[in-house]
């Protein structure tokens, strides 16, 4: 797909698991479990996919996924899965290095989506994975990922990123910026203070790559929200202020973590909004 002077291709990074009840909040497992259907620990299957976008002078990543670092431990409590997708693999289909990667646009700083900003050397030492690259960030999502709550300390992990700021590689924004003609950033608030979705648009399409205000199509019922939310109401009022939009001009919803569905357009009925034309963004 293109959109603007973009090749947009989808890139997955790996495979985990988070706990269904946690994913849906206060929605009954009875309802959720119909779509997504729990192991013997009560967790669902996830992705966690990210979008490249090339053009003739850029290479842009947005979010990376896990990487390798975590221990054992917190693997196996995850389901950490990179038998059968890496973030390595996935450039390399298309014939890209990481070092050409010119930005990476983190969404936000949690462990599986800022992960893959860093690795380890042999020797133990941290370096970036895309060492070449400019880092995006909202200024003070970094700022809550220097100091998060006591609840959300768990999902920041600083060897994630804090190399990026001392490597001289990060910049920060204050509130919705365009990033150029076609990319601009959205901060959202709900799921973690200043997280940024990320659109894409031309005069023919819109693409929002929606991070985890939508992690999963099962997510884009209203009171669908996760209990990982910090501000579960302000989720709630950030889907009401996107969605009629999305369905209205038929944006591309990407999604990050459902390990079905790559995209989707969104419909308003008279029970809500629901999910049609699920597909694979190369067959857009």
């Amino acid at each position: 797909m293109q959109i603007g002077k973009y090749k947009l291709h989808s890139v997955q990074t790996g495979l985990f698991r988070l706990d269904g009840g946690a994913m849906f909040g206060v929605v009954p497992k009875p309802l959720w479990s119909r779509t997504n259907p729990p192991d013997e620990l009560n967790r669902i299957d996830m992705c966690m996919r990210t979008l490249l976008l090339f053009s003739d002078d850029r290479k842009i990543l947005i979010d990376n996924g896990a990487g390798y670092k975590m221990a054992k431990k917190v693997n196996e409590i995850y389901g950490m899965d990179h038998s059968k997708y890496t973030i390595e693999s996935g450039l390399a289909r298309l014939n890209i290095k990481p070092e050409e990667i010119t930005d990476v646009i983190l969404t936000h700083l949690h462990f599986d989506h800022a992960g893959g900003s860093t690795k380890r050397t042999e020797s133990g030492e941290l370096e970036l994975c895309f060492p070449n690259a400019v880092h995006h960030i909202q200024q003070k999502h970094w700022e809550w990922g220097q100091n998060p709550s006591e609840r959300d300390k768990a999902s920041f992990m600083p060897q994630n990123y804090d190399p990026i700021n001392e490597k001289g590689m990060l910049k920060q924004y204050d509130g919705e910026t365009k990033f150029d003609e076609f990319i601009s950033f959205h901060p959202v608030s709900g799921h973690t203070p200043f997280m940024q979705l990320i659109k894409i648009k031309d005069e023919s399409n819109t693409l929002l790559f929606a991070a985890d205000l939508f992690p999963m199509t099962s997510h884009i019922p209203l009171p669908y929200i996760m209990g990982y939310d910090l501000f579960p109401l302000t989720t709630l009022d950030e889907k009401k202020k996107f969605l009629p939009q999305i369905s209205k001009e038929n944006w591309i919803l990407f999604f990050e973590h459902d390990p079905f569905t790559e995209t989707c357009n969104v419909e308003a009925t008279e029970k809500g909004y629901s999910v049609v034309n699920k597909m694979e963004l190369n067959k857009r």
